[in-house]
């Protein structure tokens, strides 16, 4: 079946691609373009495929170390029908319901569900109004993601101020602009709801307070498609993109940095990428060759961090837009402090998905987004899959990531003197809040600062989801799927549009290899661009 595929792949057009990291934007780019016909090499600097999306196993116990949900299944089947085959060939994906438990500080609980019967149920305990305005809120919700998902705007590059204007009449009729927490607020009272349908952005790196109401499209595409869970976890996901793009006859080498986009100069023209130069055996690459090699492309799509691309890999090439100091005014997104802890007993009360909250909501928010802080209360999310699929730790056990969100680098925390107290911190507040011998029953612990951010990920200013969802930093202004320095050059992932998270990143290839086929004459080779 896979040897019948890569048979059934169009003509190659004699165009060579390199994709720069093995993110899932960057993995959802390369099976596009190679499902195209054009020769594709994906270079990943570390010894695991999928960039933040990574796993730890150890001692029995499973952990993913970034994404741990996935929505919109249909996305990522568009990726896998660009290149012939179907999802469930490659990757096992399993209902979850409820999609979260929420746990707040006064000891009261929502589980998060897609059923709204059953939401509202739940909800007219604490305010009965709030639940007979649901269905209204959700149908305020469906132009948004219509605009979004439905008419592909998501799926397209929004690079062109013209785009942007025309987008905008709509944009205020919507009321898409507002922040999300205000839109939220309008609709219910209750304080448990107003978090329960305004939290969203924090999963794509942006506070509630001020990312754009754009992103309300989220709980309506939970709503509409489910949240899901990989079987094996959620590099499981990575694992089925990358054996597909073998499978079409992509090419990937492991540990291979790119150490720079090596660009030709015309006669007043604009320069046009020739291929990348990256680091050899011993981790250098140099412009004459040095222990380096360098990989001829017509076409280079980089997943890597935005500042890293235009501040490192074509940090030689004189920019217009991105400048160096245009970059350092970027507003990186919150980071994350990352427990990972394989534990020897079970925990009934943890759901697969928990939100255990504090005390505040928008203070606390803006001591990680503004103050840039490290608070005395924070509030936590845990990833346990082991209560879907016991074999994620050893018989009897849990395997638990525990994500805390803390400000980036900005804040000039020193992680090397914090991480140990901060450690402390969270396992005692899980003992407090009903994880009863936490402490002595752990017995695998792996921990993931701000400062791992930045020095595995090259992340400015060891940011967790890229650049900061805001109402300046989105569509065009953005960073553009087609980079505005170079031609041939192309972006994807967190950094671009239309943003963070799997959804997000997953549409943003689509965009991107959009602008590549207009580029290159590819529009009848692109299969399922329009995501």
């Amino acid at each position: 079946m896979r040897d019948e595929r890569r048979r059934q792949q169009p003509a190659a057009r004699h165009l060579r691609a390199v994709v720069i990291g093995s993110g899932f934007g960057g993995l959802a780019a390369a099976i596009r373009l190679q499902s195209a016909g054009v020769a594709t090499t994906l270079i990943e600097q570390r010894g695991q495929l999928g960039g933040r999306a990574g796993r730890i196993r150890d001692s029995g116990y499973t952990f993913d170390t970034g994404p741990s949900l996935i929505t919109a299944p249909s996305l990522l089947e568009d990726v896998f029908r660009a290149g012939g085959a179907r999802l469930a060939d490659y990757v096992s994906l399993v209902p979850l319901d409820p999609f979260y438990r929420v746990w707040f500080h006064d000891g009261t609980h929502l589980d998060y569900t897609s059923d709204l019967d059953r939401m509202k149920a739940a909800m007219a305990e604490f305010d009965p109004d709030d639940a007979d305005r649901l269905d209204r809120f959700f149908t305020r919700l469906h132009p948004i993601y219509d605009a979004v998902i439905t008419e592909g705007l998501g799926a397209r590059p929004f690079d062109s101020l013209g785009t942007m204007a025309a987008f905008a009449p709509r944009g205020v009729r919507l009321n898409a602009w507002k922040p999300v927490a205000r839109f939220v607020g309008r609709h219910f009272r209750d304080w448990r709801h107003r978090f329960m349908y305004s939290f969203h952005p924090l999963f794509l790196g942006g506070s509630p307070f001020r990312a754009p109401s754009i992103f309300l499209m989220i709980p309506y595409l939970e709503q509409q498609g489910g949240v899901w869970y990989a079987r094996g976890g959620t590099h499981s996901l990575v694992e089925g993109f990358a054996a597909l793009f073998r499978d079409i006859g992509g090419k990937v080498r492991m540990r291979t940095p790119a150490v720079r986009v090596e660009v030709a100069r015309g006669n007043g023209s604009r320069p046009r990428v020739t291929g990348v130069r990256v680091a050899g055996s011993n981790g250098r690459g140099s412009a004459s060759g040095g222990d380096g090699s360098f990989l001829p492309a017509e076409i280079v799509v980089s997943n890597a961090d935005v500042s890293h691309t235009y501040g490192t890999l074509l940090g030689d090439v004189a920019r217009r837009r991105w400048t160096d100091r245009r970059l350092a005014k970027i507003a990186q997104s919150m980071s994350c402090f990352l427990l990972y802890l394989g534990v020897r007993r079970r925990y009934p009360r943890l759901s697969h998905h928990t939100i255990i909250l504090g005390r505040r909501y928008e203070g606390l928010v803006r001591d990680i987004f503004d103050r840039k802080i490290l608070p005395a209360d924070f509030s936590m999310y845990l990833h346990v899959p082991s209560r879907t699929e016991p074999s994620m730790a050893p018989p009897g056990c849990e395997s638990i990531y525990v994500l805390v969100p803390v400000p980036n680098n900005a804040s000039e925390i020193r992680w090397k003197s914090e991480t140990g107290p901060m450690t402390d911190r969270v396992i005692g507040a899980l003992e407090a809040w009903g994880l009863e011998g936490l402490r002595d029953a752990i017995e695998v612990q792996h921990v993931f600062t701000p400062d791992d951010f930045a020095t595995q990920y090259n992340a400015a200013l060891g940011n967790a989801f890229g650049i900061e969802p805001r109402l300046t930093q989105i569509a065009w202004f953005r960073p553009h799927n087609r980079s505005e320095e170079a031609d041939g050059l192309y972006l994807v992932g967190a950094g671009t549009h239309p943003g963070a998270g799997v959804p997000g990143v997953v549409l943003s290839a689509a965009a991107t290899i959009h602008a590549v086929a207009e580029d290159f004459g590819l529009q009848r080779h692109i299969h399922g661009a329009s995501a």
